[in-house]
């Protein structure tokens, strides 16, 4: 079976992930195998409560440790307590959206086998510049992927989209590289990378598209240099970049955690003791700026001056 390194963790599936880069030799950290009907059929019957059928997610602990998550309609998936092992079915609206299912398999049903491991995942998009890596933070909505997106059109590549693993090194922190993927709309996706990319849908919401990058997207780890916390404005005003205090960067990383089900102490514990040392070791900025892709290249543009200042 092909072995993938995403997030810093090698991944060895039973089921074809076309966007993932191969990686480093050794036994696999997670194994995603394909789920039997009966299996998961037996899993659903033990669940208590039992599942709405009206909910688009639902996520359910088993007795067992592991944890049972279910797009309505999509995939379902049982992720083993000691997130080693992934159980993956595509239900049968998922048979036209085959990069759907890898999306979802390998963002928010992997981040449950990231914090299972002891890996603390945060919610940001993250760039190479010169190098290091410049992550994005922000809520669902804030933008994070089209700035991203910018960044790729002047040149710089992806690290990775919505969730960025850190690890410590002996300067401060390496960044995780993820899928070579960008989720974006369709109109930012046209403006920023060009006509002749096509996208295919993440779910059938008319929502997002799902956009290969290849060579346009890092495949290794990268120095962490700094993270931006976005704070895109409807009313004009000029993009504006400050500094934050330890403190005040600590709450920053505690809010932009990435997957908010897994609420156990030792997960909490993890999560205070990763922003601790981030907020005191790397510098952690505020971006505000005004919305609109027209300019984005005059965020873009801070961005680098920042960076060189």
């Amino acid at each position: 079976m092909p072995t993938a390194e995403l997030y810093g963790v090698r991944v060895r599936s039973a089921l074809p992930l076309p966007h993932a880069r191969g990686g480093r030799g050794g036994a696999p950290d997670v194994d995603i195998v394909r789920g039997r009907a009966a299996e998961l059929d037996d899993v659903r019957a033990s669940l208590v409560p039992s599942l709405d059928g009206r909910r688009w997610f639902e996520e359910r602990v088993l007795s067992d440790g592991r944890r049972y998550l279910r797009w309505a309609k999509l995939f379902e998936f049982v992720v083993g307590a000691d997130g080693r092992r992934i159980t993956a079915r595509r239900l049968r609206h998922a048979a036209g959206m085959p990069r759907a299912f890898e999306t979802y398999l390998l963002g928010q049903v992997l981040s449950f086998a990231l914090i299972a491991r002891g890996l603390e995942p945060v919610h940001a998009t993250a760039v190479v510049v010169g190098g290091a890596a410049v992550g994005f933070l922000g809520d669902c909505g804030r933008g994070k992927s089209t700035l991203g997106a910018a960044f790729v059109r002047a040149g710089h590549a992806l690290l990775t989209d919505d969730l960025l693993v850190l690890r410590d090194d002996a300067d401060g922190f390496a960044a995780a590289a993820g899928p070579p993927r960008l989720k974006l709309f369709p109109e930012p996706a046209r403006r920023l990378l060009g006509p002749g990319l096509c996208g295919t849908p993440m779910n059938g919401r008319r929502g997002k598209l799902v956009f290969a990058l290849g060579a346009r997207a890092a495949c290794r780890a990268a120095p962490l240099r700094v993270l931006y916390v976005l704070r895109p404005e409807r009313h004009a005003r000029p993009v504006t970049i400050r500094t934050l205090a330890p403190r005040r960067a600590f709450v920053e990383l505690t809010r932009n955690t990435f997957n908010a089900c897994v609420l156990d102490a030792g997960r909490l514990a993890r999560q205070f003791e990763l922003a601790t040392r981030v907020a005191t070791r790397v510098p952690i900025k505020t971006l505000t700026y005004t919305r609109g892709l027209d300019r984005l290249e005059r965020v873009r543009a801070a961005v680098e001056a920042d960076l060189v200042s």
